[in-house]
C-alpha cells in the first residue's frame, strides 16, 4: 500500500439530510401560506407490508407538516390490479389532487409498468412514469426521481463540484441507480454504472471522487475501497442481525472520507422533502393555465 492509500483526511464530514430536509420543509410551510392554492398528494399503498406502511406515515405526517391536503388510500392485495387501476384513474381526474403517488414495491402478480404507466405524467410525484423518464433523460423539464433529487440536493449543499469528478453509482435501479447516473452526467460528472455483474468492483470504487451506494446489502462497500477525501452517499436503508438500521456503506468509510452520509439521517428524510418539493411544483403548475402546456 503507498503513501496516497496511507492517507487520511483531516475530518470526515456528516452529510446531515435531517438538518437539510427540514430547512426545506420550513420553505416549503411558508410557500404554502403565501399560495392562493392548496398542494394535495394522494398516496396509494396496496397490501400490508410493514416498511411500506411506515413510508407512507412518515409522508402523509410531512404533508400536514407543510401544509399540504393528503390522501391515504390503502387496498388489499386481493383487490386485484384493476381495483388500483381504477383508483388512479380516478385520481388522475381529480383537481384537488396534484401529486400520485404508488407505494412500491406492489405485491406479487402486480405489474408495476403498467401500474405507473397509468399515473397521469402531469401528476406523477415520485417521477416514475415512462414519459417523465424520457423527458429527463433528453434534458426536457420533467419531475425528478425523489432519492436522486435530494442526494443532489446533498451534494450541492455541501458544496460539492461535480463537473469533471469521477462518479461511481453502484446499483443500476430505475429508481435510484439510473436516474442518479443521468443527473450526475448532466452537471458534467465522469459517471460509471456499477452492479453485480461489474468486474473488480473495489477497483472501480477506488478511483471514485463520489460514491453513490444503492445496492441493499448491510455494509457492502468496505473502508479499504475509498479513496481518501471521496464523498459518500450512503442510499441504503438495511437491517443488521441485532436489527439495528444500517446502510450499504460500512461506518468504517468515514475514517477515509472527506464526506459522507449517515444511515439514518441521510438521504431518507430528503427524499421525502423532494417529494413535497415534486407535488408543490406540479401543484403550481396545474394551477396557472399558462404553465399547463409549457415544456
Amino acid at each position: 500500500m503507498n503513501e496516497i492509500d496511507n492517507a487520511r483526511p483531516p475530518a470526515s464530514r456528516r452529510i446531515d439530510g435531517k438538518a437539510l430536509a427540514a430547512a426545506i420543509r420550513a420553505e416549503l410551510k411558508r410557500a404554502v401560506q403565501n399560495a392562493d392554492f392548496c398542494p394535495g398528494l394522494a398516496v396509494v399503498r396496496v397490501g400490508d407490508d410493514a416498511a411500506s406502511q411506515s413510508y407512507v406515515a412518515a409522508k402523509i405526517r410531512a404533508c400536514a407538516e407543510v401544509g399540504f391536503a393528503s390522501r391515504h388510500i390503502a387496498l388489499c392485495a386481493e383487490a386485484g390490479e384493476q381495483a388500483l387501476l381504477d383508483e388512479i384513474e380516478a385520481l388522475n381526474r381529480d383537481e384537488a389532487i396534484h401529486g400520485i403517488l404508488v407505494q412500491l414495491p406492489l405485491p406479487p402478480g402486480f405489474d408495476e409498468t403498467r401500474v405507473i404507466s397509468a399515473i397521469d405524467p402531469a401528476k406523477d410525484a415520485d417521477g416514475f412514469h415512462p414519459l417523465n423518464v424520457g423527458r429527463l433523460l433528453i434534458g426536457l423539464d420533467a419531475p425528478i426521481p425523489c432519492t436522486p433529487k435530494g442526494i443532489l440536493r446533498l451534494l450541492d449543499s455541501e458544496g460539492v463540484a461535480l463537473k469533471g469528478k469521477r462518479a461511481v453509482v453502484i446499483g443500476r435501479s430505475n429508481i435510484v441507480g439510473k436516474p442518479i447516473a443521468q443527473l450526475l452526467c448532466a452537471r458534467d460528472a465522469t459517471v460509471t454504472i456499477c452492479h453485480s455483474k461489474t468486474r473488480d468492483l473495489a477497483d472501480e470504487v477506488r478511483r471514485a471522487d463520489i460514491i453513490v451506494a444503492a445496492v441493499g446489502r448491510a455494509g457492502f462497500v468496505r473502508p479499504e475501497w475509498i479513496k481518501p477525501g471521496a464523498i459518500i452517499i450512503d442510499v441504503g436503508i438495511n437491517r443488521n442481525g441485532t436489527g439495528k438500521i444500517v446502510g450499504d456503506v460500512a461506518p468504517e468509510c468515514f475514517e477515509r472520507a472527506e464526506a459522507m452520509t449517515p444511515v439514518p439521517g441521510g438521504v431518507g428524510p430528503m427524499t421525502v422533502a423532494m417529494l413535497l418539493e415534486n407535488t408543490w411544483e406540479l401543484a403550481r403548475r396545474n394551477s396557472n393555465p399558462l404553465q399547463r402546456g409549457a415544456d
